[in-house]
Parts: structure tokens; C-alpha cells; sequence
């Protein structure tokens, strides 16, 4: 975290806890706020790779899967990285923005996915580098979210993905209620203070709620290539292009797309429980004893209590729709309808 930004959040009253932003002081205003609010939040809880050089998007385009040549100053995407097994390392955020292609990440991924990266670049004119503290990452969601964006900075991106500029700040719509912010270190306190009187601070895990209802997974070192990027719904929310050359499981990928039917999908689905469902953790069913159908991705507290997740899961198990958390006689998880056709 940027020292000055740090400083910053501090006269908040924040609370950090291994890097990440627990709250500000204010649990239970936070979660009514996540329900029927609207809320900033810090995402310095992810980190960021910086691409240069003449060679940046092609080299990007082989290493991929998805169309790196879309990622425009004004429109951003996501992308998966996989192993030669076509099975995810990681998973981006991409946006372009002075002559640089920028990728987000969770903050334990940045350095050893830069490092695998940096290993192919071998003669392109390419650079890698980490931007996590150049460039802060502010998260607006909620009801209010696009009225006081229009109010602050005067711009309104209009699709999914598009990206605004106002005065060297840079807006990723994400959602229809959800935007991130990306901004100058010297900007960001004046930006934070004038969002905040529109919003309740909130801590990193209200901005992992948002993700996972809008069904937008991360990778996280349990879960590393473990799925095919279909199976986490990536070519759903565009992050897979089928029709672009080769990239390391570039055959596995397409073949999963062309020949075969998918047996496992990713949903989005509740647990009422005290404790944490966590990345990797495993899934039952019934009609399957002792057998694991399926892994959780990501999980969140909800604000109405327990979690939400998502997870890989059977097809044919979650047809059943009972789902059962860490053991075969685990706490039942419920399905949720879908952010997106499927």
C-alpha cells in the first residue's frame, strides 16, 4: 500500500489486517450499507502488473486467452492466464491506459504470476513491473454509485467494461451499480473524501461480495489450475476469445469449447454458517456419497448472514440442487439465480 494513501485511510479510523482493509470502525453500518447502500471501498487487496514496451500486446496476446487487442483506452476486459494444461493460474482485470496495458489480480498472485510471465519474454521489447502502489484502486458500488460518480467527475461510462477519464482518473464501469476508480497517488485522498460523503467505507470483503454476486471469480493459490476457464464461466463474462491464435492450453481450452459438453460449471450459491467457507474448500452431494462434485472459488460474508460463494460444481450435481459444504453430511449450500445466462 502506498505509504501516503496508508496514512490517508488511517484518518479513517480503517482497520487493516495482512494487507487487507477489515472495516472502518463501523462493522454494522458496513453491512447495512452493502444491502440497500452504497459503498467505497480500498482494493489495495489486489494488486497490479504493468506491461510496456512496442511488444506489450502481442507478447500478451500469446500468453492470454482472451483478445488482448480489445483492451482500448476506452474499453477494459478480463482475461485468464492458464497453464500448458489450460487449466487457470490466474485472472485479470485488463485495462490500457498511457501506452501501458495494466492487469489486476489478487495482491498474493502479483509477484510469482509476474515472475512465470516474465520468464517467456525472452527477446520482445517487453517490460514487466508492479504498479500496486503507483496507481489507487478505489471501489464505489450501490444504489448512489452512478449518481455520485456523474456528480464528482462528470462522466457516466455507458457499457460493461468501458472506461471513463476525468482529470487523471481513470472509471471502470464493472456492473450497473459498480465502478473502480484508478487514480494518481496525489489525487486519491481528494477523491476517497468526496466519495465517502455519498458512501459508507466499507472493507475489502464488501468489494468481494459485489464481485461474487455479479459472478466474476478469482483465481487464489488454492484454486490455481484447477479449472478450465469455461468451468469458472470466463468466456461468459468475455474473457476467452476462440477465435484468436495460440497461447500456453490454448488446445484444451478450444477443444473443451468445440468437441466436448462441459461437465462442470460455476454457480453462485449461499451457506448459512458460522464458519468461513474457504477457497478449495471441497462440495458433496447426495446422490454422489464420498464423492467430491465440486470446489469453492470465492466466498463472502453476506450482509443478510452466512456466505456467499461461488463454485465449480457438477452440472448434473447442482441439477439435483443440494449441495453439501466440506463433508459428506456438511451444512446444505442453497443455489442462487445466475448473475448471467448461462
Amino acid at each position: 500500500m502506498h505509504p501516503d494513501w496508508y496514512d490517508h485511510l488511517r484518518t479513517k479510523n480503517v482497520v487493516i489486517h495482512d494487507g487487507k482493509v477489515t472495516n472502518f470502525g463501523q462493522p454494522a453500518a458496513e453491512r447495512a450499507a452493502l444491502e440497500a447502500g452504497t459503498i467505497i471501498c480500498d482494493l489495495s487487496h489486489l494488486g497490479v502488473i504493468e506491461v510496456t514496451g512496442e511488444d506489450a500486446s502481442s507478447f500478451l496476446q500469446g500468453q492470454l486467452s482472451c483478445d488482448v487487442r480489445q483492451a482500448t483506452p476506452h474499453q477494459a476486459l478480463f482475461a485468464g492466464y492458464c497453464s500448458p494444461k489450460g487449466r487457470l493460474l490466474a485472472i485479470f482485470l485488463m485495462w490500457h491506459a498511457t501506452g501501458s496495458l495494466f492487469m489486476q489480480l489478487p495482491a498474493i498472485l502479483r509477484e510469482p504470476i509476474q515472475k512465470r510471465l516474465g520468464m517467456f519474454v525472452l527477446r520482445s521489447k517487453v517490460k514487466l513491473s508492479d504498479a500496486s502502489e503507483s496507481l489507487i484502486r478505489i471501489g464505489l458500488a450501490g444504489a448512489g454509485a452512478a449518481g455520485a460518480l456523474q456528480e464528482i467527475l462528470n462522466i457516466a461510462p455507458s457499457g460493461r467494461l468501458t472506461v471513463g477519464d476525468a482529470h487523471g482518473v481513470k472509471v471502470i464501469r464493472l456492473g450497473d451499480a459498480r465502478y473502480e476508480f484508478i487514480s494518481p497517488p496525489e489525487q486519491a485522498a481528494g477523491l476517497w473524501d468526496a466519495l465517502a460523503v455519498r458512501a459508507t467505507p466499507a472493507g475489502a470483503a464488501a468489494w468481494d461480495w459485489h464481485e461474487i454476486r455479479d459472478g466474476i471469480p478469482a483465481v487464489l493459490p488454492a484454486t490455481q489450475d484447477q479449472f478450465v476457464p469455461q468451468m469458472a464461466n470466463l468466456e461468459l463474462i468475455g474473457g476467452v476469445s476462440f477465435q484468436k491464435g495460440c497461447y500456453p492450453g490454448q488446445e484444451i481450452v478450444a477443444r473443451t469449447h468445440y468437441l466436448g459438453k462441459l461437465k462442470r460449471r460455476m454457480f453462485l450459491a449461499h451457506l448459512e454458517s458460522p464458519m468461513a467457507p474457504m477457497a478449495g474448500d471441497e462440495l458433496y452431494a447426495p446422490d454422489t456419497p464420498g464423492q467430491v462434485i465440486g470446489t469453492v472459488v470465492n466466498a463472502a460474508p453476506s450482509p443478510d448472514g452466512g456466505f456467499d460463494l461461488l463454485a465449480v460444481v457438477q452440472v448434473t450435481s447442482a441439477a439435483g440442487g443440494e449441495l453439501l459444504w466440506k463433508a459428506p453430511d456438511g451444512p446444505r449450500l442453497r443455489l442462487l439465480p445466475p448473475p448471467y445466462p448461462m
